[in-house]
C-alpha cells in the first residue's frame, strides 16, 4: 500500500466514524415535522379568528369546520411523541422536557376555548406537577397556574395577570388567554387595540394558510399529471421516450477509483466533518451560541469555506487529467436545462412527498433533522433570512451538484450502469446531510436530480431543481415562523 492511499484509508476511517455518530446522534434527535405541524395548527388557530363576512367561505375551506378540535387532536399526537422520546431517548431530555412543558401549557389553552375546563386544568396540573429544576419549567408553570385560577374563576393576583401578555404565551394562545381575562374581568365590551391586531393577525394567517396548502398541492398536481404522461410516453415510445433519453449513455471517465475516492472523502467529508469544525475550535466560535443573525452568517461562510475547499481538492485531483472530455462539468446558458429542472422539481415534490409520509411512520418523530430548518424556522429578521437563502438556495445547490452530480455520478458509470451509479450517489448524497429521519427522502430527491441530470447532460438544470426545493421549503419555514 502506498503512503498516499495509507492517508487516504486513515482519513476514510475519520470521516466514516465522524459520520456513523453524527447520524447516531441523530436518531435521538426529534424532527423537524413534528414542530412543522404545531406551527401550521397554530396558524390555523389564527385563520379561524377571521370575522370578515367576506372571508368566511375562504376560512370555512382552509380552516375546516371544527378548528379547535383538530388543533387538540394535533397537540395531542404531538404530546404522544414527545412523552414517547422521552422514555426512549436520554440525550436530548431538556430539549424534549421543554417542548412536552409548552404542549401542553397551550394544549390545555385549546381545551379550555372548547369549554372543556375539568380536561384543561387536569392538563396544566400536570405540567405544574412535573419535575423540573430548570428555570424554564419553574416559569412555564407559574404561567399554567396562573391559567388555571383564571379558567376556574379563583382569585388572581394583578401581578399574575400582568405577567400574562409576556410569559411564554405569544400568537393566538395569547390572545385567547386575554380575551377570556376581559370575560372575567367584565371589559368584553370595551374597545381593546389589541382586538384590531388580532384581527390583521388572523386575516394575514389564512393568507399563509391558503399559500401553503394551496401552491403544495397545485404543485404536486402538476408532477403528478407530468410523471403520469412521461410514463404513459414511455410506455408508447419505449427507445425515444423523453425518460429514455441518455438513459444508457455513460461518460469518459479517464480517473479510476482512487481520485473518485480522493475528492468524496477529503474534498467533502474530510473538510466538512473534520477540518471546518477544528477551525471553528481553534477560533473559539460556538456558533449556537451566536445571535441568529450571526449565526446565519457563519453558516454561509463555514459553507463557502467548505466549498472552495471542496472545489479545491477536485480541482487538483483531476488536474493531471486535463483537457477532460468534453461532456465532464458541462454548465450551457443554452438548450433546455430550464425545462429539466423545473420539470424535476414538478415530479420530485409528489415522490419526496410520498417517501416522506412512509418515512414518518418509520422513524415516529425521530432521526433529526437540518439545523438549517430549525434556525431558518425561527428567523424573521431579512438579514438573516436573506443568508439562509444564499447559502440554502445557491451556494448548496452549486456545490453539491458539482461534487454529487457533476463528479461523482458520472465518474461511478466506468463501474457501475448509469441507474446504478444515480442509485449510489444518491445514498451518498442523502447519508452527508447527517440526519437519518432524511435519507430515505433525500435519496429520492437524489435519484431525481441524478435522472435530470442524466438527461439533460448540462449541470444548470439539477441546480435550478435543487435551488427551486431549498427555497421552496425555507420559503414555507418563513410562512410557518411569522405566524404570529
Amino acid at each position: 500500500m502506498t503512503i498516499k492511499r495509507l492517508i487516504l484509508s486513515l482519513l476514510t476511517i475519520l470521516a466514516v466514524v465522524r459520520v456513523l455518530f453524527s447520524l447516531q446522534d441523530s436518531f435521538a434527535q426529534p424532527q423537524i415535522q413534528s414542530r412543522l405541524e404545531l406551527y401550521q395548527t397554530n396558524l390555523l388557530l389564527h385563520a379561524a379568528e377571521v370575522s370578515d363576512d367576506h372571508l368566511i367561505a375562504v376560512r370555512n375551506v382552509f380552516v375546516g369546520p371544527a378548528p379547535l378540535a383538530a388543533a387538540e387532536k394535533q397537540y395531542l399526537r404531538a404530546r404522544e411523541v414527545t412523552e414517547k422520546s422521552l422514555a426512549n431517548f436520554q440525550g436530548q431530555q431538556l430539549e424534549l422536557q421543554q417542548l412536552l412543558d409548552e404542549i401542553d401549557l397551550k394544549l390545555g389553552i385549546i381545551q379550555a376555548k372548547q369549554g372543556k375546563t375539568k380536561r384543561a386544568i387536569t392538563t396544566w396540573q400536570k405540567l405544574i406537577d412535573r419535575e423540573g429544576d430548570d428555570n424554564y419549567h419553574s416559569s412555564i408553570a407559574q404561567t399554567g397556574s396562573v391559567l388555571m385560577k383564571l379558567w376556574s374563576l379563583s382569585p388572581v393576583q394583578p401581578t399574575d395577570i400582568e405577567s400574562i401578555p409576556t410569559t411564554n404565551l405569544d400568537g393566538w394562545f395569547l390572545y385567547a388567554t386575554r380575551k377570556h381575562l376581559d370575560w372575567v374581568q367584565g371589559h368584553f365590551l370595551t374597545p381593546s387595540p389589541w382586538k384590531e391586531r388580532e384581527e390583521y393577525v388572523a386575516r394575514q394567517a389564512l393568507l399563509k394558510l391558503a399559500l401553503i396548502s394551496t401552491i403544495p398541492l397545485l404543485t404536486g398536481i402538476l408532477g403528478i399529471g407530468l410523471g403520469l404522461f412521461l410514463l404513459v410516453q414511455w410506455f408508447i415510445k419505449r427507445e425515444t421516450a423523453i425518460l429514455t433519453l441518455n438513459s444508457t449513455m455513460t461518460w469518459e471517465v479517464p480517473w479510476d477509483g482512487e481520485v473518485v475516492w480522493q475528492v468524496l472523502i477529503i474534498g467533502f467529508f474530510f473538510i466538512a466533518q473534520l477540518v471546518v469544525p477544528l477551525l471553528l475550535g481553534i477560533l473559539g466560535i460556538e456558533i449556537t451560541a451566536l445571535n441568529l443573525r450571526l449565526q446565519a452568517g457563519a453558516i454561509l461562510v463555514t459553507y463557502i469555506l467548505l466549498a472552495m475547499g471542496g472545489l479545491s481538492v477536485l480541482y487538483f485531483s483531476l488536474k493531471p487529467f486535463f483537457p477532460l472530455p468534453s461532456e465532464w462539468f458541462k454548465l450551457e446558458w443554452q438548450g433546455n436545462w430550464f425545462i429539466w429542472g423545473l420539470g424535476g422539481y414538478l415530479v420530485a415534490l409528489p415522490l419526496v412527498v410520498l417517501v416522506s409520509l412512509i418515512n414518518q411512520q418509520i422513524w415516529q418523530g425521530q432521526g433529526g433533522s437540518n439545523p438549517l430548518l430549525f434556525l431558518a424556522l425561527q428567523a424573521q429578521d431579512r438579514v438573516a433570512l436573506a443568508m439562509f437563502f444564499l447559502t440554502a438556495s445557491l451556494a448548496a445547490p452549486i456545490f453539491e451538484e458539482i461534487i454529487f452530480r457533476g463528479f461523482l455520478l458520472p465518474s461511478l458509470t466506468r463501474y457501475l450502469p448509469v441507474w446504478g451509479s444515480i442509485a449510489v450517489s444518491s445514498l451518498i448524497f442523502s447519508a452527508a446531510h447527517l440526519s437519518l429521519s432524511e435519507v430515505l427522502p433525500l435519496m429520492t430527491l437524489g435519484i431525481v436530480l441524478g435522472f435530470v441530470y442524466t438527461r439533460s447532460r448540462n449541470l444548470l438544470a439539477p441546480m435550478l431543481l435543487h435551488s427551486l426545493w431549498n427555497s421552496g421549503t425555507l420559503f414555507s419555514l418563513f410562512l410557518l415562523g411569522s405566524g404570529g
